[in-house]
């Protein structure tokens, strides 16, 4: 599809980044699988090339650049080469605006050169065991104790827990405030106390890291607050629209890029004497499977415009987010079934999309809860 969202710049960045995702990601994609985790030689690289950070200062080692769409074209460039990993979206898309906005300059000199240069890994935790959508119910304490906070706690179910080296933690500093209590601490991975449960096993995206993370009288100085005490709640509402943008940049990109390689399978596979893109069947599957995509991302990039203008809704956003995911769900499955067998074969970059894609509809806030936000949106 011709788009228009794009300029020159992004395009010369796309190739940047496809140079780099093909080079340096691809060729470890499967020892990285078996190992649940990518290197963090990776991220220091993609430092080096000026991958991490394009939104952040200059003079703090970034690309002083505040224009989502680069960040899109690197999210597009890993999910159409296959590298799902590489946790550069929860660092670019997600936590950046966190540290560029809410972050003093004490704390900005501390955490943001490393962060551009791959040499500190940032994950943001929210979920708790008993506590996923729904971040009101939170546990996690963090206890004001003179100059510092002592944190306790468990989170689950965080993207690169285990590469982190700094972990924006959504704690309750007041737990009779209701979210008006909930705080943002920033945590630095040598603190005493602060340790790594399980890298977990998952059935996709196996090369991205995702832990358990606990708190045992965590004690980090007062200075390691983000933003104000009590606002953190405020904070990650306001920031969560650009997360579930992310998210559906992902998977309208992973739509696209299932049905480039079911039309390329279905040109060579033969049956019957002939293609089986032939067949007026899988002609009208794909002519379905096509007509979604294009709606999918004509969809996200109006909702990019809207971002980068700073008029994206918390409702379109929700949208968004449940509507493309649950699209590409749609999409890659029946591309699977286009394969036949050969879709339920690993060796198929198609069943590591239908393994990969199944969670997008859950991370982020689940479909259900994208339905309710826009639900509550509507005058009824």
């Amino acid at each position: 599809m011709r788009r228009e969202l794009f300029e020159a710049e992004h395009e010369a960045f796309r190739e940047t980044c496809r140079t780099f995702v093909t080079k340096e990601l691809v060729p470890h994609q499967q020892e990285w699988e078996e190992a649940g985790v990518v290197s963090k030689d990776a991220w220091r690289k993609a430092g080096a090339q000026g991958l991490l950070g394009t939104a952040v200062e200059e003079r703090f080692g970034g690309g002083g650049i505040d224009d989502f769409r680069f960040n899109i074209v690197l999210d597009e460039e890993l999910i159409t080469a296959g590298v799902t990993g590489f946790g550069a979206p929860v660092h670019n898309d997600i936590n950046v605006p966190y540290l560029s906005k809410l972050a003093t300059e004490e704390q900005k000199s501390r955490w943001l050169p490393g962060f551009c240069s791959g040499e500190i890994v940032t994950a943001i935790a929210m979920t708790e065991p008993e506590a996923g959508s729904d971040l009101q119910g939170i546990r996690t304490t963090a206890t004001r104790d003179g100059d510092e906070f002592v944190i306790n706690g468990q989170k689950t179910f965080i993207s690169n827990g285990i590469n982190a080296d700094l972990v924006i933690v959504v704690a309750r500093t007041d737990p009779d405030a209701g979210h008006e209590g909930i705080s943002l601490l920033v945590v630095e991975s040598d603190r005493p106390g602060f340790q790594r449960g399980r890298n977990l096993e998952k059935i996709g995206q196996k090369s991205q890291d995702t832990a358990e993370l606990f708190f045992n009288d965590v004690r980090v100085p007062a200075t390691n607050l983000l933003g104000e005490e009590g606002q953190g709640f405020i904070y990650l509402m306001q920031n969560l629209p650009q997360e579930r943008l992310s998210i559906a940049v992902a998977s309208a990109a992973g739509a696209a890029k299932a049905l480039e390689m079911t039309k390329e399978y279905c040109r060579e596979r033969t049956a019957f004497g002939r293609p089986i893109g032939k067949f007026q069947h899988t002609r009208f599957e794909l002519a379905e499977i096509a007509t979604e995509v294009e709606i999918g991302q004509v969809f996200v990039d109006r909702c990019v415009r809207e971002h980068l203008k700073g008029e994206l809704s918390i409702e379109n956003a929700a949208m968004a987010k449940w509507w493309v995911t649950e699209m590409n769900k749609r999409v890659v499955d029946r591309c699977l079934q286009l394969h036949g067998g050969y879709g339920y074969m690993l060796e198929y970059p198609i069943a590591k999309a239908f393994l990969d894609t199944r969670v997008q509809t859950i991370y982020g806030g689940t479909t259900e809860i994208m339905k309710e936000i826009v639900g509550r949106q509507l005058d009824i």
